[in-house]
C-alpha cells in the first residue's frame, strides 16, 4: 500500500525516508490558524487542537487518495493556557522566545492515519522544554541568524541546529521535538505488515 505523508515538512520526511520508509509527501491545505482559533474559543486542550489538525489534513489527502495509507501530522507549543502556533514574523517569534526564556513548555506532536479514507491510527507525544535566560541581544542574533531556517517550526527553534542553544533541559523523545513521533509510527507500520520487521 503506497504511503503518504500529508505535510510540507522536509524534516518529517527525511525522518521517514532515513528510516527506511518510501513514501511520497503531498501537503494538505487547511486553515490551520482559523481551525486552532476556534478549537482554543472552545476550550479544547493542546492535546485535542494538535490531534484535530493532525487529523483534518490525513482526511483532506485522504479523500483524493482513498488507495493509500495517509498520515497526518502536527504540532503545537503549549504554553501556560495558550496554544501556539507557528510564529508569522520575526517580531512575533522575538516577542515569543522572551515570553518562554526561563520558561518551561510543551511540545505535542499528533499523528493520525487514514486507511481507505477512515482514520485506523492515532498517537500524540509531548515533550518539555525549558528555555534558559537568554538575553536579548543574543535572541535577537538568533533570530537574524535563523528565521529563514526556523519560520516553518513551532517555536521557531531546531534542536539540531542552532536553537538547541536556547535550552536548558529537554525531556521526552527527541522525535516528537522534530514533531515526528517516529517509534510509534514505526512499531504500528510493522505490527500491521506495512514494513518488514
Amino acid at each position: 500500500m503506497r504511503l503518504l505523508l500529508a505535510s510540507a515538512s522536509e524534516t518529517r520526511l527525511a525522518l521517514l525516508r532515513a528510516a527506511g520508509l518510501e513514501l511520497d509527501a503531498l501537503p494538505a491545505r487547511i486553515d490551520e490558524e482559523g481551525v486552532r482559533a476556534a478549537l482554543e474559543a472552545e476550550g479544547a486542550s493542546p492535546l485535542d487542537v494538535a490531534d484535530t489538525l493532525a487529523e483534518m489534513k490525513a482526511q483532506k489527502l485522504a479523500e483524493r487518495h482513498r488507495e493509500a495509507l495517509v498520515l497526518g501530522c502536527d504540532q503545537v507549543l503549549a504554553f501556560r493556557r495558550e496554544v501556539w502556533g507557528k510564529a508569522p514574523s520575526p517580531e512575533a517569534l522575538r516577542a515569543q522566545l522572551l515570553r518562554l526564556r526561563g520558561e518551561t513548555h510543551k511540545l505535542i506532536s499528533a499523528l493520525v492515519l487514514y486507511e481507505e479514507g477512515r482514520p485506523v491510527w492515532r498517537h500524540a507525544g509531548e515533550v518539555r522544554l525549558t528555555m534558559r535566560e537568554c538575553s536579548d541581544g543574543w535572541i535577537d542574533g538568533y533570530i537574524a541568524r535563523n528565521w529563514e531556517t526556523v519560520r516553518h517550526s513551532v517555536g521557531g527553534y531546531h534542536l539540531e541546529g542552532e536553537g538547541v542553544r536556547l535550552f536548558s533541559a529537554v525531556e521526552g523523545d527527541y522525535f516528537t521535538v522534530l514533531g515526528l513521533p517516529l517509534l510509534p509510527l514505526l512499531n504500528y507500520l510493522g505490527q500491521r505488515g506495512f514494513i518488514p520487521t
